[in-house]
C-alpha cells in the first residue's frame, strides 16, 4: 500500500555530514532509498530545517546547502527518486518512481526578504511552515511564551503561498497565528501533529484546532514523536492508532495523513524505527479500519486534496 509521508529531515542531517552520508542506503538515516522502497513509500516530503542558533545572516545559505544535497545526494544519484514540482506530478509517478517533496519548516531562513521565498519556490519548495517553535519575524512558534500570532510580513508570506498553490504548514505555530492562518490560507495543512486530547502537548493540535482544519477540508497528518504521542517508556503503534481515532471522531477520516519526522527524532515508534517499517502502521490500522479507509490515511486523502 503506497504511502506519502509529509515530514522528514534526513536533509539536516545530509548537510550535516558534509556529503558523508549517502541517502541511498547510509544507516545513519532513517529514511533512506533502500528504506522508502521496502516501506512502499511513494512521496517523501524532505524539510529545510535550520537550527535557530545558526547565525542570522547564514541561515540562507545553509537552506540553499540542504537544497545542495537533496538535487545531487536524494536525486542525481538515485534516478528512481523525482521531483515534484507541479502537484500533479505526484499522479504522474511511475510504479518504480518515488516523488520527492521539498518543505520549509520556519520561514527565518529568509530573514526579511519575500524574494528569498520566490528563490525557494523556482527550487522547489512546495509547503512552507511559517515558524519552528521559536519566534521570527513572520509569527510566533509553539514554543515562544509571547504566543502572537502573524506579522504583516507573515501575512504577506501566506497570501504569497496562496498565489502559488503552496501549502502553508501549521504544525509549530503557536495557537494565534494558528487561528490567523486558518483565516487567510487558501491551503493549510499541519504536516506532522497529533491530538491534544490524547496527549497535552504544545505541539499538538487542540480539538478546536482539529476541528477548524477539517472544516476547511485541510489534511492533518500525525508524526511518529513518541513524545507528542503517550507519556509512557515504550510507545507503541496502537498509541499513535488513539490519535487517528480521535482525529476520526472530529470529522477528520477523509482528511488524515501520515508525517514521520524520521531523522528529526532521536526516540521512536517500538516496530516503527525508520521508513522500512512504514507498512508495519498499515498493518495494525487494518485491524480497525477498512482497506479503503487505510488507503486514504496513507495515500489517498493527501492526493484528493491538492492544490488546485
Amino acid at each position: 500500500m503506497n504511502i506519502i509521508d509529509l515530514h522528514c529531515d534526513v536533509l539536516l542531517k545530509l548537510n550535516n555530514s558534509r556529503g558523508k552520508m549517502k541517502f541511498k542506503d547510509a544507516n545513519e538515516l532513517d529514511t533512506n532509498m533502500e528504506r522508502l522502497k521496502k516501506g512502499e513509500v511513494k512521496v517523501q516530503a524532505f524539510a529545510i530545517f535550520v537550527c535557530p542558533d545558526i547565525k542570522t545572516e547564514q541561515k540562507f545559505q545553509v537552506a540553499l546547502d540542504q537544497i545542495h544535497y537533496f538535487y545531487t545526494d536524494v536525486l542525481e544519484n538515485n534516478p528512481d527518486m523525482k521531483l515534484i514540482k507541479e502537484w500533479s506530478d505526484i499522479e504522474r509517478l511511475k510504479e518504480n518512481e518515488i516523488g520527492a517533496l521539498l518543505t520549509l519548516e520556519g520561514v527565518d531562513v529568509i530573514g526579511n526578504d519575500l524574494h528569498k521565498l520566490s528563490i525557494l519556490y523556482q527550487l522547489g519548495v512546495r509547503s512552507v511552515g511559517l515558524t519552528w517553535n521559536n519566534t521570527n519575524l513572520a509569527a510566533d512558534g509553539a514554543g515562544e511564551k509571547r504566543g502572537a500570532g502573524l506579522t504583516s510580513f507573515g501575512e504577506e508570506i501566506v497570501e504569497f503561498n496562496n498565489d502559488h498553490k503552496i501549502l502553508t504548514d501549521v504544525s509549530h505555530l503557536c495557537e494565534q497565528a494558528f487561528w490567523d492562518v486558518i483565516d487567510k490560507a487558501k491551503f493549510p495543512v499541519a504536516s506532522h501533529s497529533n491530538s491534544r486530547f490524547i496527549m497535552n502537548h504544545v505541539r499538538n493540535l487542540t480539538d478546536e484546532q482539529a476541528k477548524a482544519m477539517f472544516e476547511k477540508d485541510a489534511m492533518v497528518h500525525v508524526v511518529y514523536c513518541p513524545e507528542f504521542i503517550k507519556e509512557r517508556k515504550n510507545v507503541e503503534i496502537g498509541d499513535l492508532i488513539e490519535h487517528i481515532d480521535h482525529f476520526c471522531s472530529l470529522g477528520g477520516e477523509n482528511n488524515i495523513g501520515l508525517g514521520s519526522d524520521f531523522d528529526g527524532i532521536s526516540a521512536k515508534i517500538v516496530n516503527l524505527e525508520n521508513a522500512s517499517m512504514q507498512q508495519n502502521l498499515l498493518n495494525e490500522l487494518l485491524k480497525h479500519y477498512s482497506e479503503d479507509q487505510v488507503k486514504g490515511f496513507a495515500f489517498k486523502n493527501f492526493v484528493r486534496h491538492l492544490p488546485k
